[in-house]
């Protein structure tokens, strides 16, 4: 597959510049199996619609068909399970968690991912991903099979590293 050139400029990046080297979808890690797609993250409800506003022309258009999006401002009532389960990204900064190629965070990340980049904070972002699955043990520990009102913060959260927390 020849690389595809990706050249971005939205409210936090001018003239950023990657190439997509791998088909969209395929040619992940062998332990990055994430249950969710950007694009069904995005119709779910996720970061009370705010993360993806003004970035559309980045990725493909049918992942904003179905989109739940607030361009005003982030809406937990948007998310899935309509409550707030992020930290601002100010403490992601704080935290030291963002890469500079990916000034929104994981989700930047996983979205340019999906798209076929592939770079050197793949392995690092990958590692942050895998440790989410603790918070998938204690909803299984805490809630009765099937129950998805139990614990809705701690799952709304899952929905946003691609963890699909309705199957718990």
């Amino acid at each position: 597959m020849p690389a595809r050139l990706v050249v971005v400029n939205d409210k936090m990046q001018k003239n950023y510049r990657y190439e997509c080297v791998a088909p969209m979808g395929r040619g992940f890690a062998a332990d990055f199996l994430p249950q969710l797609t950007p694009k069904e993250m995005l119709e779910l409800g996720v970061f009370g619609g705010k993360y993806m506003t003004d970035c559309r022309d980045e990725f493909p258009a049918d992942w904003f068909v179905r989109a739940k999006l607030s361009p005003e401002g982030r809406n937990p009532k948007l998310n899935y399970f309509g409550v707030d389960a992020s930290q601002p990204l100010s403490e992601w900064r704080r935290k030291g968690w963002i890469h500079p190629d990916d000034p929104r965070g994981w989700f930047q990340w996983y979205c340019r991912y999906f798209v076929g980049r592939r770079m050197e904070d793949d392995a690092r972002q990958i590692t942050r991903w895998k440790q989410i699955a603790r918070h998938v043990a204690q909803v299984k520990k805490n809630c009765e099979p099937g129950d998805i009102f139990c614990r809705p913060r701690q799952r709304q959260a899952l929905l946003h590293w691609a963890y699909d927390s309705r199957k718990i």
